[in-house]
C-alpha cells in the first residue's frame, strides 16, 4: 500500500475567506458597474430596473468598492503575520524562472517542447494573474476616489483628469472581466475544475502536474520547519500592535474617501431663490354673457345653429372673441383677434 498522501493542504480557512469576500465585491462591482458604462443597451436597462434604479445600482457598487478596500486590508495584514510571524517563503513573488517557464509553457503547447516545466507553489500564470490584480485594484480605486469625489479631485488637479479617470475606470473593468472569463475561467474550471479554493485540498495528481517542485519539497521535508512557541508568541507581540495602527489608520483613509464628498449637488452654494410669477393687477373677468350665432363662413354650407370646434374659422375664433377677445382682444400683449395673432403669442 502506498505511504503517499491522497491531498495536500494548498489553501487555509483564512485565504479562502479572503477568496469569498474578493469573489462577492469583484462580481458586484463588474456587474454594477459595466452595467452603467453600457447604459444603453436593453440587458443594462432591465439590470437597472431588477436593483431598483440608477441611484440604487450606484450605491450598491459604491457599498461593493468599500467592502473590496476591506478585502485588500485584509490581504496585507494576511501577509504581514505569514510573513514576518510564521517566516513563510514569499512564493508570489516573480523571477526569472517564471520567465522560463512561461517560455516552456508555450513551447509544450505549440508541441515545440516535450515537457512541461516543473513550478513550485504558484505558478507563472497565477502570479501573473495575482499582480494584474493588485495593478488593477490599485488603478481602480485611484480612479474611483476621482469620480466619487469629483469635487476635491478638481481642486487637487486640472478638471481634465475627471474624465480621463472615467475612461481608464471604465476601460480596466472591461479589461478586468475580461480577464476573469477568458484566463481564470479556463485555468481554473474550465480545464479541470479546482476545488482548492473551496475545500483548501489538491489532489496528488494535480500537485504532479501543477506544482511538481512544491511536491518535491513536501516529500524531501523542505519548508517544514517551525519555530518554537515562545519565538512565535513574541513576534506576535510585536506584530499585533503594528497590524492593529496599520489597520486603524487604513480605515481612516477609507472613512475619508468614502465621506470627503457627499455629492457634487449638495457642495455647491444653494441657488438664488427668484420668484418665478407675480401679478400686482388681477386679470378682470370677462362680463360678456356667451350668446348662440348663426355661422355662414361657407355659403355652399348649410346654416349652423352651433359653433363648430374644429377649426379656427368653423367656430373657435368665435369663441375667443366671445370668451377672451375683452383682455385679449387687437391690442395687448396676447391678441386672440386672429389664428395667426393667437399663434405668435404674447
Amino acid at each position: 500500500m502506498s505511504d503517499k498522501p491522497s491531498s495536500y493542504e494548498r489553501f487555509p480557512v483564512a485565504q479562502r475567506i479572503e477568496h469569498l469576500l474578493l469573489f462577492l465585491s469583484f462580481t458586484t462591482l463588474a456587474i454594477t458597474g459595466l452595467v452603467q458604462k453600457y447604459i444603453n443597451v436593453d440587458i443594462s436597462l432591465w439590470l437597472i430596473q431588477v436593483f431598483g434604479g440608477i441611484s440604487a445600482m450606484r450605491i450598491i457598487h459604491r457599498v461593493s468598492a468599500t467592502i473590496f478596500l476591506f478585502e485588500i486590508i485584509y490581504h496585507f495584514v494576511l501577509i504581514g503575520y505569514k510573513s514576518y510571524v510564521e517566516c513563510a517563503e514569499m512564493t508570489m513573488l516573480p523571477g526569472i524562472k517564471d520567465v522560463k517557464d512561461g517560455i516552456q509553457a508555450f513551447g509544450y503547447n505549440f508541441g515545440l517542447k516535450k515537457s512541461r516545466p516543473k513550478q513550485g507553489r504558484y505558478t507563472f500564470d497565477e502570479k501573473a494573474e495575482y499582480w494584474a490584480l493588485m495593478w488593477g485594484g490599485a488603478v481602480m480605486a485611484i480612479t474611483g476616489f476621482m469620480l466619487w469625489n469629483p469635487i476635491v479631485t478638481a481642486h487637487l488637479l486640472p478638471g481634465v483628469f475627471i474624465p480621463a479617470a472615467k475612461a481608464a475606470h471604465g476601460g480596466e473593468s472591461v479589461l478586468a472581466v475580461l480577464a476573469i472569463l477568458v484566463w481564470h475561467f479556463y485555468h481554473v474550471h474550465s480545464k479541470r475544475f479546482n476545488k482548492s479554493i473551496f475545500n483548501g485540498k489538491l489532489e496528488h495528481h494535480e500537485m504532479e502536474e501543477d506544482h511538481a517542485l512544491e511536491l518535491e519539497k513536501i516529500k524531501a521535508g523542505v519548508g517544514k520547519f517551525s519555530f518554537p512557541p515562545e519565538v512565535i508568541k513574541k513576534r506576535r507581540s510585536i506584530f499585533f500592535p503594528i497590524a492593529a495602527v496599520f489597520s486603524l489608520a487604513s480605515l481612516v483613509g477609507i472613512y475619508f474617501f468614502v465621506t470627503v464628498e457627499t455629492t457634487a449637488i449638495s457642495t455647491l452654494p444653494p441657488a438664488e431663490q427668484v420668484q418665478v410669477l407675480a401679478t400686482s393687477i388681477p386679470t378682470p373677468i370677462p362680463t360678456a354673457t356667451p350668446t348662440v350665432v348663426t355661422l355662414n363662413m361657407n355659403p355652399n354650407k348649410p346654416q349652423e345653429t352651433d359653433l363648430d370646434l374644429t377649426t379656427w374659422d368653423g367656430g373657435i375664433g368665435v369663441l375667443m372673441q366671445q370668451k377672451c377677445g375683452m383682455c385679449h382682444g387687437a391690442s395687448g400683449d396676447l391678441s386672440l383677434a386672429t389664428y395667426a395673432d393667437a399663434v405668435n403669442g404674447g
